[in-house]
């Protein structure tokens, strides 16, 4: 027998119907007993908290990377599922990703439509993340969903409301699910993985905010997040990351006073580079800014989070953000991912 642990943090998949909406109020055995169980696998659940994902916090998702070192900490545990609500669950995801540092797999999933509704795709994507927790290691945090299995770098929401919720649009997925079998393309590559993070008691987790470039933007937003008490900024920009002098020069300026700047895109694919000046990425890392590679803004967000958490001099953030932005590309073809690819 697998035995998988189950740790249940809300969204949809554990949402009914409120009288004005749908909230998230159902525990994970509830959740769990509306799915079929693969053969040989058991689950213990662990309720952490009930929350739909949009008021997801760090301190929330601090807390779910710390329960999982602890469910970890028995060696009986062959994987962990968690139950996220799918709009922060690539947040979350990439988070326990960066520190990740156990073969056995965190899988994470969830539900377009609320529990029990007819035809809702919550049990389907359960039954799916427990065949993948069950079946493979060494591939770090993953997600399953609609039939797919997803690296948690670079894994996104791109679709609202259907069903086929999540894509890496730069890379695509790892492989799929279906019939009993899991199916896997390639490994995904990874940076060494962060050691927990652990701040001092009373200390305020830093403030991290998010700018948007658009046509008529000037600074004063970007100069509004720094007087906020930004410790990290991200400013999504346009095109392969440009924005404008002004923009740049704001840059410049939080950069002097300690703020680490990483800049992603509000294009959906492809990398940022070095192209245009005026303004643009020449510009803004000339300024002291890091480019996001193909991680955009949440996920961007979410490394500046984890090097500003990480147990680093303030002159060594930058080089530390670079390195969990700029991980390996995917493993060639041909190349076994570790762990049963058909499972019966």
């Amino acid at each position: 027998m697998a035995r998988i642990t189950l740790i249940s943090t809300g969204g949809t998949i554990a949402s009914r119907w409120q009288g004005t909406g749908y909230a998230a109020d159902a525990g994970g055995d509830t959740v769990l007993a509306t799915a079929a169980l693969p053969e040989g696998v058991e689950v213990d659940v662990v309720d952490l908290f009930n929350v739909n994902s949009s008021r997801m916090t760090t301190e929330l998702q601090l807390t779910l990377l710390r329960t999982v070192r602890e469910v970890f900490a028995d060696p009986a545990v062959d994987g962990i599922v968690v139950t996220h609500g799918t709009d922060t669950l690539e947040e979350s995801a990439f988070l326990l990703d960066l520190h990740h540092d156990d073969p056995r797999p965190v899988v994470f999933t969830g539900a377009q439509k609320p529990l029990g509704q007819a035809e809702g795709d919550g049990p389907g994507n359960m039954y799916d993340a427990l065949q993948l927790a069950a079946n493979v290691r060494d591939l770090g945090v993953l997600v399953a969903f609609d039939g797919k299995v997803h690296a948690a770098r670079g894994t996104v929401k791109t679709q609202t409301l259907a069903a086929d919720a999540f894509a890496d649009p730069s890379a695509g997925p790892l492989g799929r699910l279906g019939f009993g079998r899991v199916d896997l393309r390639h490994k995904p590559s990874r940076p060494a993985p962060l050691p927990a993070p652990a701040p001092e008691a009373g200390t305020a987790i830093p403030r991290v905010d998010i700018v948007m470039h658009h046509s008529d933007a000037d600074a004063t937003l970007f100069e509004a997040a720094v007087a906020a008490g930004a410790r990290g900024i991200v400013l999504v920009a346009t095109g392969a990351g440009n924005a404008t002098p002004e923009l740049a020069d704001a840059v410049a300026a939080a950069v002097r006073r300690g703020v680490l700047v990483a800049v992603s895109t509000r294009v959906s694919a492809g990398p940022l580079a070095e192209i245009y000046t005026g303004g643009g990425a020449v510009d803004l890392v000339a300024a002291g800014a890091v480019l996001s590679g193909t991680l955009r803004a949440g996920q961007t967000r979410i490394a500046v989070l984890a090097a500003l958490l990480a147990d680093v001099s303030p002159a060594a953030r930058p080089e530390l953000l670079s390195r969990l932005i700029d991980a390996p590309g995917p493993l060639p073809a041909g190349e076994e991912p570790t762990g049963e690819q058909a499972a019966a």
